[in-house]
């Protein structure tokens, strides 16, 4: 919509040749560029009604909203109204917060005054914004609700306790590879009573070892539903926030050292409601899993390369978690997790309807008693299982009956497989293929041939690093940087989901890594649900 005014406008301006009708159509949205022939035409040109100028701001506001980024920017140089509006009606900000910021902070957000989200992320190799830049940032934005610090190396604990201060309506925080500590993060959950989601990686301020300052919890205990802790070498300083936490319903923990064992078993004891747990790289024994099993709403277990987890663990989880809907499990080729486990899951949880297993050897046994009693199945991935062939996938075709998507990668299996799936699960829309040595394209092609609505997908390419994990936790950039700081007074308006650039990128790394294979073909079907 702006794009288009504005393009009229100039090409206006530059061909006096245009019919008296064309004139007056691409001019009238763009009058009020210059005050002083507003006032003159009295709002209209040619007997032409500036329609525009009549609209209340709050209206205008609602359609700045719904354009895109380039476009808003370009209704931000019609006239100052438009630029006024525009700013304030703009609640999503990302900054480069390199150290050349601070100067330009007041006249930032003056201009956008109405900021509840905010980015600030900077490189490794430049030097970050510091206390002063975000206390003054905190000043002007009091009613921040999100903020995401990607590489502040300059803060420290004194900014982030006056920033606390300022802003103690915070919902969200998510840092990664800053170097405030504990006393910074006990001042954000001393203050923000309002705070719901905790996101911290790399944070390389906190005390090593038994001198290790804990965290937590603070007032913000009470309202916190999200945390995740991920690369935090002493992570467990965050056990008396999450021990705390009554209402917590998410919590992932990856590759943080330490024996988890006790802590998880004095969490589960004290936090029951918890829904979801991700747990990657963490030493984790069954003792761990059987304290899992007091949470008796846990819908979504993430298991990934834990491998002193097995099927006794397994079980226990399954015996009392029966509202189980999604189950990753990463075995790490470690065969303690197989098909006494999953038997249990079957006969248990009959609300499955996403299992993937990576590194795990299921087999016909407990493959069938899956989908016999789960009827639910939806997505099911199969990655680097020795022992799952043929008559595992004859068996998955003929019983499967609500299976959506089917992800293989790395299985013994060959073209009679791919036959098997074109009589079996009716209910099928895309199938995925990789790294199968016994699955041709003329396989392929006779799958796709048997269904027109299938989607197949076969991917014959090298051996590369199989990691198949889901560790980016709640830490995704989802902001657009400004690729300069003179570039500042043009932010992007960025969204809640991943921006085009990362998708695209992520979609083509999905092509190389394990991990894009599995978690990329059931995002998009998750999300929908």
């Amino acid at each position: 919509m702006g794009q288009s005014a504005s393009t009229a406008a100039i090409s206006g301006r530059r061909d006096s040749s245009l019919s008296h009708r064309s004139k007056a159509t691409s001019t009238a949205l763009v009058l009020p560029m210059q005050d002083d022939e507003a006032e003159e035409h009295d709002g209209s040109l040619d007997g032409s009604c500036d329609y525009i100028s009549d609209l209340p701001d709050e209206c205008l506001a609602c359609v700045f909203q719904s354009l895109s980024t380039s476009d808003r920017k370009r209704c931000s140089l019609v006239c100052q109204r438009w630029l006024k509006i525009e700013g304030q009606s703009r609640h999503r900000l990302s900054l480069n917060a390199q150290s050349d910021l601070h100067p330009l902070i007041h006249s930032l957000f003056s201009r956008f005054d109405a900021v509840t989200k905010l980015a600030l992320k900077c490189d490794r190799k430049s030097a970050s914004i510091g206390d002063e830049a975000l206390v003054l940032i905190s000043q002007h934005c009091r009613n921040l609700t999100r903020l995401k610090l990607r590489g502040c190396r300059d803060l420290t604990d004194a900014g982030m306790s006056a920033f606390a201060k300022n802003c103690k309506t915070l919902k969200k925080l998510s840092c990664g590879s800053c170097t405030f500590g504990a006393k910074g993060m006990n001042a954000v959950l001393d203050n923000c009573a309002a705070l719901e989601e905790l996101s911290v990686k790399r944070l390389r301020g906190l005390t090593e070892g038994a001198a290790a300052e804990p965290i937590g919890p603070g007032v913000a205990a009470a309202s916190l539903k999200t945390i995740c802790v991920k690369e935090v070498y002493n992570g467990q300083c965050f056990g008396p926030l999450i021990m705390g936490a009554k209402n917590l319903r998410t919590l992932k923990l990856f590759k943080c050292s330490g024996d988890w064992d006790k802590v998880v078993q004095v969490i589960a004891d004290r936090v029951t409601g918890m829904v979801e747990i991700h747990l990657e790289r963490v030493q984790i024994t069954d003792i761990g899993l059987a304290a899992i099993s007091n949470c008796l709403d846990l819908e979504i277990l993430h298991l990934v390369k834990t491998p002193e987890c097995t099927n006794a663990g397994l079980a226990s989880v399954a015996e009392r978690c029966k509202l189980l809907r999604k189950l990753h499990i990463d075995g790490w080729k470690a065969n303690r997790i197989g098909d006494e486990g999953l038997i249990a899951v079957a006969k248990c949880c009959p609300n499955l309807q996403e299992l993937v297993l990576i590194g795990v050897n299921p087999t016909k046994m407990s493959l069938e008693m899956l989908a016999s009693n789960c009827k639910n199945l939806e997505r099911l991935a199969l990655c680097s299982g020795d022992t799952v062939g043929d008559a595992e996938i004859s068996c998955i075709a003929s019983k499967c009956i609500a299976l959506k998507k089917l992800c293989i990668k790395s299985c013994p299996i060959s073209d009679q497989g791919m036959e098997a799936l074109a009589i079996g699960c009716p209910n099928l829309v895309k199938v995925k293929v990789k790294k199968c040595r016994g699955v041709t394209s003329e396989g392929a092609d006779c799958l796709r041939a048997s269904r027109e609505s299938l989607a197949v997908n076969l991917d014959t390419g090298e051996p590369e690093h199989q990691d198949a994990s889901a560790s980016d936790g709640g830490a995704q950039d989802n902001a657009v940087e400004f690729p300069a700081v003179a570039n500042q007074m043009g932010p992007e308006n960025t969204a809640s989901s991943s921006n085009p650039r990362t998708t695209s990128f992520k979609s083509r790394l999905g092509l190389l890594s394990g991990r894009g294979f599995v978690a990329c073909t059931f995002r998009r079907l998750s999300s929908g649900k």
